[in-house]
């Protein structure tokens, strides 16, 4: 029988990011029944260069609410591991929840296309197909922060199937859209681009993959550690910070957060959620409930992710980036990785709030494109290198 509960019970490791990548025994195999699920924006490139980057990273923010809220309404009390990729997500989860979660996905994706006007690409693959294809894939749970744990992936598994996924993807034509499978409760958008606390310090979009699969674990291993003692530690170069959070009372925001939201359009859910909007600006600064749940944006906030490649956002000053940049560069001419960079001037955040107590995640990326800026860079270096 299917362990559905495997990442549920994998125990978090406190170790850092450092220390975890010093020892492969920590990580574990991926159960052969479980599946890789991508959702992934076609052409978020284009649409980020028409200004669309909002529009992407709402979409991407829902298909991430969209899984959980129907792993809870089936009352499968279960964690999986997923990551957030500015344009897109990646899921991986056992058989029994499949269909389910691909029906709401493709779904979901009918009702992309029809509201804001963007195809989200749905697929999937199993674990053991990858195995079959030397496709590598071991997990381990790292605990990223005092309340964050978060997955952490050696191997280009996950890499493969979004390759696998997006080369034989085909256009939805024969299901109809069914408003009943739409589940976007706690999905929140309200918050003003956050600039770093210092007017000197940037935000920092980078993805990097290793040019060989078994060197990850020592070259991410020494990125990381010239990343801590250039930048400082990983709760220093954070972004998201509880002073730098302002709540954007622009109703037009809503209104793009309710094309994702609902079904359709609904005067009463635009008025209800601007006047709870115009309200929360006395809740954060005033009740003790509203400032503890800002102090704890941060350490939900998902600003490192490690699919098999380092996805991050950060802040630092542009001295240090650029000393950071030419460590890369060498790396780079070593033959040793590929990146892509985006040094922008603030972060934008999406949030799934379903309690402000102690349920509530936030996914982060960079202004003016952000990860998807810095895939561009990156794209154009693995074409040359292939």
């Amino acid at each position: 029988m299917e362990n559905i509960k495997y990442y549920t019970q994998l125990k978090s490791s406190s170790k850092t990011l450092v220390d975890l990548l010093a020892d492969e025994s920590d990580f574990s195999e991926l159960p052969n029944t479980w599946h890789v699920v991508v959702v992934d924006v076609k052409n978020s490139t284009k649409a980020v260069d028409e200004g669309k980057h909002h529009q992407i990273n709402l979409t991407a923010t829902g298909a991430i609410i969209s899984v959980l809220n129907t792993i809870r309404k089936e009352k499968k009390n279960i964690e999986i591991p997923y990551f957030f990729g500015g344009d897109g997500a990646t899921f991986i989860i056992p058989t029994l929840l499949l269909n389910k979660i691909t029906l709401v996905l493709e779904n979901y994706s009918l009702h992309i296309k029809k509201n804001i006007d963007l195809i989200l690409r749905v697929g999937h693959i199993s674990i053991k197909e990858l195995s079959e294809k030397k496709a590598n894939l071991k997990i381990v749970k790292h605990q990223l922060t005092d309340q964050l744990a978060i997955p952490i992936i050696l191997g280009n598994g996950l890499k493969k199937a979004e390759e696998i996924i997006k080369s034989t993807f085909t256009k939805i034509e024969d299901i109809d859209f069914k408003k009943d499978l739409l589940n976007l409760e706690g999905m929140e958008c309200r918050w003003k681009e956050i600039n770093p606390r210092q007017t000197q310090k940037k935000v920092i979009c980078l993805l990097l993959d290793t040019v060989n699969e078994n060197d990850q674990r020592a070259i991410y291993r020494d990125v990381l550690t010239k990343m801590d003692t250039i930048f400082g530690t990983f709760n220093n170069r954070q972004p998201i910070k509880s002073k730098n959070l302002k709540l954007n009372f622009s109703i037009s925001k809503i209104w793009e957060e309710m094309k994702v939201t609902l079904a359709n359009k609904n005067l009463k859910y635009l008025l209800k959620n601007w006047f709870k909007t115009l309200i929360g600006k006395w809740y954060f600064n005033m009740s003790e409930d509203g400032k503890q749940y800002l102090n704890q944006i941060g350490q939900l906030s998902h600003t490192f992710m490690l699919d098999g490649m380092i996805n991050t956002i950060f802040t630092a000053e542009q001295p240090k980036i650029d000393l950071f940049i030419i460590y890369l560069n060498q790396l780079e001419k070593e033959n040793k990785i590929v990146y892509g960079i985006h040094v922008t001037h603030a972060s934008v955040m999406s949030c799934y709030v379903l309690d402000r107590k102690t349920k509530h995640a936030h996914f982060i990326d960079g202004t003016e494109g952000g990860y998807t800026t810095a895939a561009k860079m990156f794209k154009v270096k693995m074409k040359a290198l292939n």
